[in-house]
């Protein structure tokens, strides 16, 4: 199969779909590789690195997305999704439900939408967004702490504390990957740390693991309500696979917390957690609201890109040689769990979630292909 690596353009998007390991993995299963020129310059993997996997370099996006199969990080910007082609699979990141606008113009150029982030393992976990949910998760301590600056419109907090004056209190809704990593980096930073979620297990599990070190609340709303507006940091990671994030947060709930207190919603890409939540850019990164500094970054991992793009290209590559070599229908019928990937199919949409969100016919994956 011929294959597609096109350079990112979103907002400081410097990921990108294939490492040269990845590329040499496909040409080795023999397929062939385009890859955009400069497309991982920006994170060390320059064409020269490609050329030596077996990629032919080319030199436009338009040359990358002729493609039958593309490889991408991002859900396609609105100068690329003209380059896509009817029955073209798209292998990438898609959060179709938190847009509208996007979703209907990939439905309307009747591509085979497949999304990193609804694919599914025996287990039911999300192998592929995992890895990003684990960066994510880091780096929303890092923002929040940084936001917590004064100089950056914060209240001038220190997660950690100094002997004699108590430690920052950070509130994490959602205990999944993203909750479990941004817990670890608050305790590390010394952070006085709440995770609330709905599932007792997990919080059994989180307890086990971290005993006193860190605070478990079971998620209701008066819960939420006491420790949202107390917080000096609070991480959205509230997650259903290919829905609408729930809004746990209330425009007059964010009006309680304290000015200069500091909201990081990672559950952004799927709308955000908060109603005063909207996206921004690693260009502009965060607003005030409600006297809360928001950071909606939607695409988090990509301030890290080379760490993100080796991680996403470990969990991605064994389906990518799968879809290659098997086709996208045989692929789908050999691996249920890849089938849950399948958002969109030739016009149709295929995700009983992202269906039922934004209004359109559910058609069953298993039925489409």
């Amino acid at each position: 199969m011929l294959i597609g690596v096109p350079k990112e353009i979103k907002d400081h998007e410097f990921r990108v779909g294939l490492t040269p390991a990845g590329v040499r993995a496909l040409v080795g299963a023999g397929h062939e590789v385009h890859v955009q020129a400069l497309a991982g310059a920006a994170i060390g993997y320059g064409d020269a690195l490609y050329a030596a996997a077996g990629a032919r370099i080319v030199a436009s996006a338009a040359e990358a997305f002729a493609c039958p199969m593309l490889v991408k990080v991002k859900e396609p910007q609105a100068a690329e999704i003209p380059l896509l082609q009817e029955g073209q699979i798209l292998f990438t990141y898609l959060h179709l439900a938190a847009d509208a606008d996007l979703t209907r113009r990939l439905v309307e150029r009747k591509i085979i939408g497949i999304a990193y982030e609804t694919v599914t393992d025996l287990q039911g976990r999300l192998p592929l967004l995992t890895p990003m949910s684990e960066v994510a998760g880091r780096i929303a301590i890092q923002a929040g702490a940084t936001a917590l600056q004064m100089n950056h419109g914060g209240s001038g907090v220190l997660l950690g504390g100094v002997p004699g004056v108590a430690p920052g209190k950070v509130v994490i809704l959602g205990a999944g990957t993203v909750g479990t990593e941004a817990a670890k980096m608050a305790m590390g930073l010394g952070a006085d740390t709440t995770v609330v979620d709905l599932n007792l297990n997990r919080l059994r599990y989180l307890d086990d693991v971290f005993g006193g070190r860190l605070k478990t609340q079971y998620s209701q709303a008066s819960a939420i309500e006491a420790l949202v507006s107390d917080a000096d940091l609070v991480v959205g990671s509230v997650l259903i696979p290919g829905k609408r994030a729930p809004k746990l947060i209330s425009r007059e709930l964010a009006g309680r917390m304290r000015p200069g207190s500091v909201l990081v919603d990672v559950a952004i890409d799927q709308g955000g957690c908060a109603e005063t939540s909207r996206a921004t850019t690693h260009s502009q990164p965060t607003y005030v609201e409600a006297g809360v500094v928001h950071y909606c970054v939607t695409n988090m991992p990509a301030a890290c890109a080379r760490t993100s793009t080796q991680a996403l290209t470990h969990a991605t590559l064994p389906y990518t040689l799968k879809l290659a070599n098997l086709g996208y229908r045989e692929a789908m019928r050999q691996d249920a769990g890849l089938l849950m990937g399948l958002n969109l199919h030739l016009g149709e949409v295929t995700h009983p979630n992202v269906a039922a969100d934004l209004g359109y016919n559910h058609t069953p994956a298993q039925k489409a292909i």
